[in-house]
């Protein structure tokens, strides 16, 4: 019988990635998720029967258990930034994912491998990137050998970086942003899903990995680079952290009016905060080098998906050479 990896948090947008990759290797997969009705696009990865979407809440021992119980592998793909509610960065990035290391221990798992982040730091100011180092602190002293991958900002079809922008960019000449001069050094969905499947599959030696894409620029910079590649002209304003803090702040307290019940997703206090950061690779860490896997370009791949933001859609290789036929 083949083996059986358990990817929490698999319908995801870097989950559904490693799902589809361990599917082709030819693994059962669990994709555990806490709506697993809304996750039934999953299931075509593989034969019939051979991705199935279950129930999982990464805060309950039982509900952990039952997703991992005869897994080989588990991969934790949970990630939050919300600081209200039940499903906390503190809930979720920390205590979650030492729930999911501490049974995947107890129940004997071969590999575990748990997504991270760059800018995982206990001493950060912000929540989001301090959780994140908690969670990897127990991930390593309950399982030791597990691979932990820390990508920087991730870019592909579903990302949120590159479609929010594209898509502010519709509606008005200035496209405002926050942390404008911070670097970045974004990598490729569908490496950091090949690094996840290499350290589920035991191809990849234990530790953390830092990963991140070919090209480092400023937020401002990578802003630039969407407009070309979406056709339009906009002036892209460099908002300073102190109007960042205050729109975060008033975002926070609108969802707070609301009990939580409605979401900001403008730009949250804890964001501003790590947005003051690098988000880059380390110098002298492990990398997508050391896991035999090339980081994927930028410009090979931001055409493929944000087309649909051009002012002509599919249309604009067309209408770019009509400009150029000459008039009758």
């Amino acid at each position: 019988m083949s083996k059986l990896v358990t990817i929490i948090g698999g319908s995801g947008f870097v989950g559904r990635y490693i799902a589809r990759g361990m599917a082709k290797e030819g693994w059962r997969v669990r994709v555990a998720v806490r709506r697993p009705n809304e996750a039934l696009f999953v299931k075509p990865y593989g034969a019939v029967g051979q991705v199935e979407p279950i129930l999982c809440n990464i805060r309950d021992d039982a509900s952990v258990l039952a997703a991992i119980r005869g897994a080989d592998a588990v991969v934790n793909c949970v990630g939050t930034f919300d600081r209200m509610g039940r499903n906390t960065c503190e809930a979720v990035n920390a205590e979650g994912a030492a729930r999911v290391a501490r049974i995947a221990a107890a129940e004997g798992v071969g590999a575990l491998v748990h997504i991270s982040s760059i800018g995982a730091d206990a001493a950060s100011a912000s929540s989001y990137s301090a959780s994140k180092a908690r969670g990897e602190q127990a991930i390593l002293a309950a399982f030791p050998k597990a691979v932990i991958l820390r990508p920087s900002v991730i870019f592909g079809q579903e990302d949120g970086l590159f479609n929010r922008f594209a898509g502010m960019s519709r509606l008005g000449p200035v496209l405002p942003l926050v942390g404008g001069n911070t670097r970045f050094q974004p990598v490729y969905v569908g490496d950091v899903a090949a690094a996840a499947v290499k350290g589920a599959t035991g191809a990849a030696a234990p530790g953390v990995y830092e990963l991140g894409g070919p090209d480092v620029d400023s937020l401002k910079g990578l802003v630039a680079k969407m407009l070309v590649v979406i056709r339009r002209r906009r002036l892209v304003l460099n908002l300073p952290f102190f109007v960042g803090s205050i729109i975060g702040t008033l975002a926070d307290f609108g969802s707070a009016l609301t009990l939580g019940l409605v979401r900001n997703t403008l730009l949250t206090a804890d964001q501003v905060r790590s947005l003051k950061a690098d988000n880059v690779v380390t110098p002298g860490a492990k990398t997508l080098s050391d896991l035999g896997i090339i980081p994927t370009d930028l410009d090979a791949v931001l055409p493929e998906y944000l087309w649909r933001y051009r002012p002509a859609g599919q249309y604009a290789a067309i209408t770019e050479s009509a400009k150029n036929l000459r008039k009758a």
